[in-house]
């Protein structure tokens, strides 16, 4: 069983969803990545993100957001020690290998955008100076629906940050039962062993990068990519970084499915995750409607040719 399938298999004996959500989140640890996971209470975020950190032997860290929690709470604070008669910076719960943030837009703006030099970056600026984080380093962030009180939309130069946004669903009749039957709790979830290494992880990501791209697979990218920006519903469309992402994310996919080269459906099948939270529609510009980009995404698809 090689290193992915052993990654894949850990998860899923304590998470019970969609195994395409598994997927696509192992892409975004492949290609570098930061993921944010986006659904209603109760379905299974903070599992999955947890289920993902403990199988991997490196440090973890979880960040509980909320109204009162400060920049510093997250990125670290420098304290007078009176013997030596100097300031020491205490590293905060960013500096670990994967970072779960939950609840990420029950925080304010002020402490949301302490995330950005971390995430875009991977180091952070404390007093005037620029520290690194560990390698790898990965952020899991979890937020529920805009609607619930009490939460805060996420500007979208933070929303770019994340290479993919997921969303869990409810599970299946009998993924669900499984649940219910076996109750994958707290308990069994702590009790998790690891099964990659760090080393590993890093050269797995190395191996992504390697992964081959037709040059007309390219071009199909590109077409989807300009199209979001003379898209007639669309007040702003997919930037060089988007496209980027994109291709660091059906790179992943390919090794991910035991491939060392890119398919048209790879692309298919991270066009979605991938843009659609990248894209300003012009009904968010008018009442904050966040539904249509998915639909515009997916009609793009459904209307360019692929060139394979």
């Amino acid at each position: 069983m090689n290193p992915l399938e052993r990654l894949r298999n850990n998860i899923q004996t304590v998470f019970f969803g969609r195994p395409e959500v598994v997927t696509h989140l192992l892409v975004g640890l492949l290609a570098r990545g930061h993921v944010l996971i986006e659904d209603v209470p109760g379905v299974g975020k903070t599992v999955l993100a947890r289920a993902l950190a403990r199988s991997i032997n490196c440090q973890f860290s979880r960040i509980q957001l909320t109204p009162d929690l400060l920049p510093s709470d997250i990125l670290g604070v420098s304290v007078y020690n009176q013997d030596r008669q100097e300031f020491t910076f205490k590293p905060g719960p960013i500096f670990a290998n994967i970072v779960l943030a939950d609840e990420i837009n029950r925080t304010t703006p002020r402490t949301q955008s302490s995330l950005l030099e971390a995430m875009n970056e991977n180091s952070v600026s404390v007093d005037g100076q620029t520290l690194q984080l560990p390698r790898p380093f990965m952020v899991v962030a979890t937020q529920n629906p805009f609607e619930f009180e009490g939460t805060y939309f996420l500007p979208e130069n933070q929303l770019d940050r994340f290479l993919l946004r997921i969303q869990l669903g409810y599970p299946q009749r009998d993924r669900e039962l499984a649940i219910l039957r076996e109750q994958p709790g707290q308990n069994r979830l702590d009790t998790l062993d690891p099964v990659l290494s760090s080393e590993e992880v890093e050269a797995l990501q190395g191996q992504a990068a390697q992964v081959k791209i037709d040059p007309l697979l390219l071009e199909y990218m590109l077409d989807i990519v300009t199209a979001t920006r003379t898209h007639e519903l669309l007040h702003t469309g997919i930037s060089p970084r988007g496209s980027l992402a994109l291709t660091h994310a059906v790179q992943a996919l390919a090794l991910v499915n035991k491939r060392d080269y890119v398919t048209p459906d790879d692309i298919k099948e991270m066009v979605v995750p991938v843009c659609s939270h990248r894209v300003i529609t012009k009904s968010y510009m008018a009442n904050g409607d966040i539904t249509t980009a998915v639909r515009i995404m997916q009609e793009l698809l459904q209307n360019i040719p692929c060139p394979m």
